[in-house]
Order: structure tokens, then sequence, then C-alpha cells
């Protein structure tokens, strides 16, 4: 049986994991810090899917929001495999322990979000991430063919023949943050689990973890990435001044919220006033919202949209935020489906249901990734030929489904769909061990790194210029400016880099700065506003801004 090693314990890495190991193979599962350290575990929404095949009419009308959201950009033949495999994978998380919320006559409780036309996602409340982390992580940890590293930090791709990315890889350098020694771990086949690079960002939804680690090792390795420029941005974060981002679920939209600016929610506030002294219904804020300037969709329409809405109006009013009301849901036992969202706005004081909420966008997903095909191997750079024994999965893989845009809770769906193409496809093929041997670490000559003030300024500087030059809205200027920066930041952290052991540090700002880079000269080729990609410079003199 083949021996594979996964980087990453999100839901994409640990339901391969477990298809694989149930097959025989011998599965270890490195991750950078705790199992459940993971943007799988920080995911509330849930996961789009239809149940029933046989519902052909909610097939195509999910496959058609996600083609509307993807603003032409998706792979339709992809989109349509995904969504025809959903119903399937469901039943796969159920069978592996996952327990979504049901109604109380035995029903699925089928939840709506932004750019969706219908209640399609399964949820378990409001911590579906949680929940579904939770499931794979008991049956990995009790399963004998799966060894799960916690504490393991992958530095770079092993290849097979150094140098030829045609004959593939063989394993992966690993820093053992315990005994801070670089491991080996010997592999038949790597599968890249490792999320998105939200750290880029100073405001984001990730966990710390998120550095891009897969997507730079992979493209050191010689694989090819794709559509980098379109970064999501989550509308709806608490904004919580010297507090880590918090995402405000947008199903919390799905049942009614609005998002409305200073001006909207004192205008609201002002006719519900009106209307209760003349004994007559309080209007509904719908009507109140900024975001109808930019869609008819107002609060429902899709993350792209909403989340340049909210931009545009906090850089026009000067304000740090808008808000999201929930006062008029009044028949929506708001507290009961969203426990964790309530208890968290508690330690600001505030009570769900009642009092507006404070919400800023924050850097959430990474919509482009390792270019793979339908079976998740990774595609080289130079022959445009599937690398061999090299897979991606989950965030950090380019599959075709987003387009420019993700709809939401399709992630979750493309995770566990692709996890389970690449492990059947494992499987199937088993790969073929390799017999070479894998060169050591280079260290001879090197020191650790004492001096830890250069590395934390430049994160500073690469964070600082990622933040202000490629945010939501972007410009030629401010793009050829990031991209100075970021050439010269590479340059000495290279120069870092090739003086000494590794250290956390220095590898996350490694892949930080190279990403970045990439994301720039990515946005930099466009050469049309699509999605999360709006650059001033690109806009037509017939479209509106």
């Amino acid at each position: 049986m083949a021996h594979v090693v996964i980087v990453g314990s999100g839901i994409a890495g640990l339901f391969a994991a477990c298809r694989l190991a149930d097959a025989g193979h011998h599965v270890t599962v490195a991750t950078k810090k705790r199992t459940k350290d993971s943007s799988t575990n920080w995911a509330q929404g849930g996961i789009a899917a239809i149940l029933d095949k046989t519902n052909e009419q909610g097939m195509e009308a999910h496959i058609q929001d996600t083609l509307r959201s993807g603003d032409g950009k998706c792979d339709e033949r992809v989109v349509r495999s995904i969504i025809a495999e959903a119903g399937a994978r469901i039943l796969d998380l159920i069978q592996l322990g996952v327990e979504f919320e049901k109604e109380q006559d035995g029903t699925f409780a089928m939840a709506q979000e932004g750019g969706h036309s219908t209640k399609r996602i399964f949820h378990a409340k409001d911590a579906t991430g949680k929940e579904i982390e939770r499931a794979l992580s008991v049956y990995a940890t009790k399963h004998d063919r799966i060894q799960l590293r916690p504490n393991t930090l992958a530095i770079d791709l092993i290849q097979r023949e150094h140098g030829d990315p045609s004959q593939g890889v063989a394993g992966v350098w690993c820093l053992d943050q315990q005994t801070q020694e670089v491991i080996t771990l010997e592999a038949d086949a790597v599968i890249l689990a490792t999320g998105g690079v939200g750290c880029l960002w100073k405001q984001t939804t990730n966990p710390s973890v998120a550095t891009g680690d897969g997507l730079a090792m992979a493209y050191r390795t010689g694989a090819c990435v794709d559509n980098l420029a379109f970064i999501q941005f989550h509308p709806t974060s608490l904004s919580a001044p010297g507090q880590r981002p918090f995402l405000i679920s947008e199903a919390l939209r799905g049942v009614g919220a609005v998002l409305l600016d200073d001006e909207g929610l004192a205008s609201w506030q002002e006719a519900c006033a009106d209307a209760i002294d003349s004994h007559q219904e309080p209007p509904a804020p719908d009507g109140f919202s900024f975001t109808l300037n930019h869609s008819p969709d107002g609060s429902m329409a899709t993350r792209d949209i909403v989340a340049r809405a909210i931009d545009q109006q906090l850089k026009t009013s000067g304000k740090h935020h808008v808000y999201l009301v929930t006062s008029h849901l009044t028949d929506v036992p708001l507290t009961t489906k969203f426990p964790t969202i309530s208890q968290r706005l508690k330690k600001d004081g505030l009570t769900l249901g009642v009092d507006p909420i404070p919400v800023v966008p924050a850097a959430h997903y990474m919509v482009g990734g390792v270019r793979v095909d339908d079976i998740g191997r990774a595609y080289q750079q130079l022959n445009d030929e599937p690398m061999p024994h090299l897979f991606a999965i989950g965030e950090v893989a380019c599959t075709g489904m987003h387009g420019a845009n993700r709809l939401a809770s399709n992630s979750l769906l493309e995770a566990v769909v692709y996890a389970n193409r690449v492990a059947q496809h494992l499987i199937d093929n088993p790969p073929e061990p390799y017999e070479g041997n894998h060169p050591a670490w280079r260290a001879d000559g090197l020191d650790r790194l004492r001096e830890h003030a250069p590395i934390i300024h430049d994160r500073a500087s690469l964070v600082s210029t990622m933040t202000q030059e490629v945010g939501i809205v972007r410009s030629n200027q401010r793009l050829r400016r990031a991209q100075r920066r970021l050439e010269l930041l590479n340059q000495e952290i290279d120069l870092i880099w090739k003086a000494s052991l590794p250290s956390r540090a220095i590898v996350e700002l490694r892949n930080l700065a190279l990403i970045g880079h990439l994301v720039v000269n990515n946005a930099l080729e466009q050469t049309e506003n699509a999605g999360l990609h709006y650059n001033v410079d690109l806009i037509k003199d017939d479209m509106p801004e």
C-alpha cells in the first residue's frame, strides 16, 4: 500500500485521509499547529448542496447561481460536475459522523446566503466548520492507518529529481516545532490541503496559520498557479478595534438582516418612530440600505458586490464601519440559530436582535491557487501537464469552480468533492514508490537567525503594503507601487533565508512575500474588471463606477 503525506488538516485534508486510510493506505497528516487550527474550523455558514439527484431543477438553479457569482470566469463543466456530486459527499460526511441541523420533523434545516436564489445550505447552526472538523478529527484520530503530526510546519516539497518537475515529488521537508529540527516526510504522493493566505492583510477572518505555505511550496517546485488576483473579502466581520476580526455569517443576512450606513440607520429608526406614533406597522429596513445603489438584491447580493459597496460607503463617509441590523427580525429565534455569533457579540456588550452590529469587510478566501485537473493533480508551469505525485485540494487549489468570485458555502463543497476524487484516484491507481535517496535538508554552515527584529518589521511592512495597495478596490498606480516594494522585500528575505536555519517566522514570511508578489503580478495582468478584481483604471467610460 502507498504512503501518502497530506499537508493540512481542514475538511479537504482530513476527508482525503479518512478515505485513503479506509482503503488500506498509510497516511501522515502534517499540520502547522493543532489539527483544529484550520479555516474549516472557523467556517460558520455551511455546505451548499442538493441532496436529491433527481431534483434537476434545484441542481440547475445552484449551477446558475454559481456561474452568476463567478462573473463569467467559472469553468461550467467543473461547476456542473461538482454540484452533481454534492449529495453523495453530504451523505459521506454524515456517515463519518457530521451532524447537520434538522427541523423538528427530521428533515434537514436548510439555510440561504447571499447570491443563492433559495435555501440549499446544510449547516450546524452557525458553527458548521467546527462540527465537520470535530467529526473528521474523531474519525481520523481513531484510525490506525492515519498518523496526525501537529506542530509540523511544511517548508518545501522534495522533488524526485532535483530541478525536474516532470518527475514529480517524493515527500516534504518539515520543521518539527517542538525540537526545532528539520525532518523529512517521505511519500509516494503528496496532497496539499493548506488553505489560503488571509494573513497577507491586516484584517482577516482566517486563522493565523493561513500564510500561503502550500501555494508557495508548489510554485517553487514548478507547479502552475492561477487567478491569484481574485481575493475574496467577506463583507461582514465584526468591527472591534484592537481585536481579531470575527466573521458574522452570511446566513444572518439570509434570514433578513440588512446592511445600513449611519444615515440609513438614522432614517430607518426615525421612520419606525413615526410609524409607531401613527399606530402603523414600522417599515422594513431593506429600502434604507445603501447596497441597493449597487444591486437590486441589496444586502443579499454576492460578496464581491456587497464588499465593494461597503468599501465605497466607508471611503465616502469617512466612517470606520457600517451596521448590520437585526432588531426587525422578531419572528426569528436568532440566538438559537446563531449561538456562536450571539455569544461573541455579548463580549462587546451587543445583543443580537436588538443592537445594530458594526461590521467591515475582511480578507476571507483565496479564489485562485494551484491549478489542478479534474482529479486534483497539480499542473506544471513548463509544459502544462500534471505533475506526478502532487495533488492540491481545498482553498489552496484552483479548480475552475469559483471563477472570479466564490459563491457562499461552495468552498466546503468543492473541498470535499476534490478530496474524494484525489483519494479515489490514488486508491484506483496506487502511486509508484520512490526508490531513490531523499536528499537531506541543506544546513551546513548555517546558524539560527538571532535578530528577529528584521523579520517582524518585514512582515509588518508586507501586510501594510497589501492592505493599503491591494485591497477591495485597486488602481494601476497602487499595484505598481506594491510590485516594486515586494520585489525588494523578496530579495531581502531571500538573503535572510539563505543564511539561517528555518524558523516558523522566516518560513511564513518567505511564503507570504512570494504569494503577495504573485497576487500583485496577476492583478496587473488583468485586462478587465470581473468579480473580486476591481481596478478603477479598467472602468469603461460607459460603465457606472
